[in-house]
């Protein structure tokens, strides 16, 4: 790695915490990753748990009253961020062009499939999400993967912790989850998050507020 190089991993990594954000994994295209050509290193980018919402929330996005703060907040932030480094943003809402995020993720060696078919991620268990990716140039050196941790999770609590039965080793029953967060026991759900997700031990590690599982779980299913 170049003396350059060096210094733009310096300013990415600063600019990104600065943001509540960290490189979450990355990994070298290949023709048939669907990056962008000329990438030389995709990046992907997710929140830092416990700031991050504390932190996305105080932005002005999230005081001009208009729809979708969060994506905004997100294009603007990385957008400046891959343009003042000679890169492209690219981002899992917006599309069509979709871009391979879960492929993309599996790609990286951070994340794998979980025992309920999720992604779970190495250090940040299954809260993993991502903000967008960044398609830089230069061949940029990359954390290590520390395998897949369902392989020593004990118990595997994922496979019994949802309340509706509609999450397990046996895939995601999308309309019975629905019918569910439609009832009264679903209301726990709705205001502190998917317990499937909650319950596995690394994302106890990184938990996120309630307001943010609220902001999520509005989207996926709207409530009053």
């Amino acid at each position: 790695m170049t003396a350059a190089d060096t210094l733009l991993c310096d300013d990415l990594h600063a600019r990104l915490s600065a943001e509540a954000l960290e490189v979450l994994g990355g990994f070298y295209p290949d023709a048939g990753d669907g990056c962008p050509p000329g990438t030389g290193t995709l990046l992907l980018v997710g929140p830092r748990a416990p700031e991050f919402w504390a932190h996305v929330t105080a932005q002005p996005e999230f005081a001009d009253g208009r729809p979708d703060p969060l994506d905004r907040w997100s294009r603007r932030v990385l957008g400046r961020l891959a343009c003042d480094l000679r890169g492209k943003a690219l981002f899992p809402f917006g599309g069509p062009p979709w871009h391979p995020f879960h492929a993309w993720a599996l790609r990286s060696g951070r994340c794998h499939p979980s025992p309920v078919g999720l992604l779970v991620h190495d250090r940040q268990g299954l809260w993993v999400s991502f903000r967008g990716a960044l398609a830089l140039g230069p061949r940029l050196p990359l954390a290590p993967g520390a395998g897949n941790p369902c392989a020593t999770c004990i118990g595997r609590p994922c496979l019994s912790a949802c309340p509706a039965g509609a999450l397990t080793g046996a895939g995601y029953d999308v309309p019975a989850c629905h019918a569910f967060l439609d009832s009264a026991p679903g209301r726990g759900c709705l205001e502190a998050g998917c317990r499937v997700r909650a319950a596995c031990p690394l994302s106890q590690s990184h938990p996120r507020p309630e307001a943010q599982q609220q902001h999520h779980m509005r989207h996926f299913h709207p409530w009053a």
